[in-house]
Order: C-alpha cells, then sequence, then structure tokens
C-alpha cells in the first residue's frame, strides 16, 4: 500500500528531469507513488522516468518586455496554476517537489495556495529564476552546490548535493582505468541541451592538429545537434576519426565510466555525475547562461583538483589540441584529477534528499530535520 503521492514538478531539460528521476526512484522504492508536472520538451528525457502518471500544465516564462508577451504568458500562468489545482484536488499529495524551470510555478504556486507542503530543490551554485520566484513560499530548500545555511533563506537550506540516476549510481563502481601511451584513449564529448554547436566546430579541427599517434589512440563519444550530425560525419570521415557522435546516448552513464578524459558543459547534473563517478574532465561553461551559473557549478569542481576550466572565449582548437596532448601523454595526472573528482561527489545526495521529502511531507521543520542529522 503506497504511503502517499509525492508530485515532482520539473523543467523539460536533462538538467531538471534527471535529478526528479533520481528522487522518485528511491521514492517508490520507500513506498511512495510518484507522479511528474512537466513540459512537452521532457518527452525524451522522461520516457524511463517511475512515474504512475505524466502530466503536463500550462506554463510560459516572462522573458520579453512586449506588454502583450507578458500578458499572454500571465495568462497562460494562470491557466497553468488553475490546471495544477484541479490536479492536486484529484491526486491530494503528501508533498510537491520543484526541480527549477518555468513549468514548475504553476505547480508549485497552486500547492502554496492550497497549504499543501512543498518545496524545491536548486542543482546549481546559482539559484534560478524560477526557484528564486518560489524560495520565500516554501518550506524547505534543498542545494546541489548551495552552501549550508546560505543565501537568501539560511534557515531552510540544507546542502544535499544533486541526486544522480541509478545508472550513475552504477557507473560510480567501475574503477578510473589510466590509459597509458601506446593505448585507447576514450574522450567524451558533449554539450548539454543548449551547448553542443560549439564542440561540433572545434573538436575536429583540435583532431587534425594532434600528432598521428596520438590521433589514432583517440576513441571518441560525441553528442552533437541533429542539424551538425551531416556536418561531423564528414569530418569523421575525413580524419578517419574512431567516433560515435549522436544528438543523444541513452547509455552515456556507461560511456562516462570508460571515458579517460571528458569535455563537456557544466551544467549541474553534468558536473555532478561526473563527480560522483569520479572521471576528470575539462569544463567549459556555456557562455550565454543567464546567471553564470555554469561558471560557479565548474569552480566548485575545479577546486577540488577534479576539473580544470576554461572559457569558451579561451578554448580554441589550438588549445585543445594542446591539452590532449599533454594529458594523453601524462596519465597519473589524469588519474589524479579522476581521484579528486570522486572526492567531491555525492552520492547519497538521492538518499538525503529523499529524507528531507518525507520530513517535509510529515510536515516536521528543517530546524527539526537538520537536528536529527547532527
Amino acid at each position: 500500500m503506497s504511503k502517499g503521492i509525492v508530485l515532482l514538478a520539473a523543467g523539460g531539460t536533462g538538467g531538471h528531469v534527471f535529478p526528479a528521476e533520481a528522487l522518485a526512484y528511491k521514492l517508490k522504492e520507500r513506498g511512495y507513488s510518484v507522479h511528474l508536472v512537466t513540459d512537452s520538451r521532457a518527452e525524451r528525457y522522461a520516457g524511463k522516468f517511475p512515474a504512475e502518471e505524466i502530466h503536463v500544465v500550462p506554463s510560459a516564462t516572462i522573458g520579453s518586455k512586449n506588454p502583450v508577451a507578458v500578458a499572454r504568458s500571465l495568462w497562460t500562468l494562470w491557466s497553468g496554476m488553475r490546471a495544477a489545482k484541479k490536479l492536486m484536488a484529484r491526486l491530494k499529495p503528501a508533498v510537491v517537489v520543484g526541480f527549477g524551470g518555468y513549468p514548475t510555478v504553476p505547480p508549485l504556486l497552486a500547492a502554496t495556495r492550497l497549504g499543501v507542503p512543498a518545496m524545491i530543490h536548486e542543482q546549481n551554485a546559482v539559484m534560478g529564476r524560477a526557484n528564486k520566484a518560489l524560495a520565500s513560499r516554501v518550506q524547505a530548500i534543498a542545494g546541489g552546490f548551495l552552501p549550508e545555511g546560505g543565501g537568501q533563506f539560511p534557515d531552510k537550506t540544507v546542502t544535499t548535493g544533486n541526486p544522480v540516476r541509478p545508472a550513475i549510481i552504477a557507473a560510480a563502481n567501475v574503477p578510473y582505468s589510466p590509459s597509458n601511451p601506446g593505448e585507447p584513449f576514450n574522450l567524451v564529448v558533449f554539450g548539454g541541451s543548449q551547448g553542443a554547436q560549439y564542440f561540433s566546430k572545434a573538436m575536429p579541427t583540435a583532431i587534425s592538429l594532434l600528432d598521428d599517434e596520438l590521433r589514432d589512440r583517440l576513441r571518441i563519444t560525441q553528442q552533437v545537434r541533429p542539424e551538425d550530425m551531416e556536418m561531423m560525419s564528414v569530418c569523421v570521415a575525413q580524419l578517419k576519426m574512431a567516433a560515435d557522435t549522436a544528438p543523444f546516448f541513452t547509455d552515456m552513464a556507461e560511456r562516462l565510466a570508460a571515458a579517460h578524459l571528458v569535455i563537456c558543459r557544466s551544467g549541474a547534473s553534468t558536473v555532478s555525475e561526473i563527480s560522483v563517478i569520479g572521471r576528470p574532465a575539462v569544463l567549459v561553461p556555456y557562455p550565454h547562461a543567464l546567471d553564470h551559473d555554469q561558471a560557479a557549478n565548474a569552480a566548485a569542481l575545479a577546486a577540488t583538483g577534479g576539473a580544470k576550466v576554461i572559457p569558451q572565449a579561451e578554448l580554441s582548437p589550438e588549445k585543445i589540441a594542446s591539452i590532449l596532448t599533454h594529458v594523453m601523454n601524462d596519465p597519473e595526472k589524469l588519474a589524479r584529477m579522476a581521484a579528486a573528482a570522486k572526492q567531491a561527489g555525492k552520492p547519497d545526495a538521492a538518499n538525503l534528499l529523499a529524507d528531507m521529502v518525507e520530513a517535509i511531507a510529515a510536515r516536521r521543520t528543517i530546524a527539526e530535520f537538520k537536528g536529527k542529522r547532527a
């Protein structure tokens, strides 16, 4: 028999959906029923989401200064809140948990107005706009990188880390195995939902600059936007690269486990997954992120020695080739970085977040929750 329903709300990108998915598995293990509220963008991420039902409610972001566009967005948000209220009247959730992104706003506002216990989880080192708008209304704030008792709401902020999917936890059991000179070198390159185009342009040129011996060692996994696939296919053929390219890899956890080096953006889920598995990385923060959250996430891992951070403006193909040449000839350095990354990982984040959800559902205060942890 179910302990009750937990309603998770997440924006439709992997960075929001993956942590919600990890929590969903833990809650189901503990006997809860899980429902997800998201948007249509989440379809490719939410296919295996362990929810009884996946709901879509109207939502919008207010990003325009045009009065007509603002009015339209406000109307959509109001419609979404009405739909969310009806959903909650039917489901009667024990608690509502938001993971950021504008689709979380209607269900979280509806919960707080109906008196349903509610909390948010912020994946990044800098709080996103949706969570900022909701932070004062909810009972608790869980943080992936937010400092314990920090920020604007220290009394209700707990640093849990970012929950990672079961596939990542399984990959964390694979020890890092250095690639010695002359041996195959597995390189994983990906850019998240907003940033793969830069790597599609830079990586082929960088690889063309490598010595033949190093290029022959490379085994590349690279995420490529659909519109860049044809260009990448031509480059792979011309350079005779050993490369798997695709817009999305369903087995990315296994590919990360096999990686000797990762070159990627620094979204919160990405940084958390790399650190839990324990793989050395070159992090290239997305330069157009509104709150510079990716730069802050990257800095957190770089401070441990587990990653090197290079702004995109400074990362030319020549620089990438130089980095690859250096690290492919220095496996001990990569092994040290891998160990440092692993030390920074929080593999138990999903359990801690589930504990927090249960406390809020039971209407315990964060002070009580912290007291039990101490």
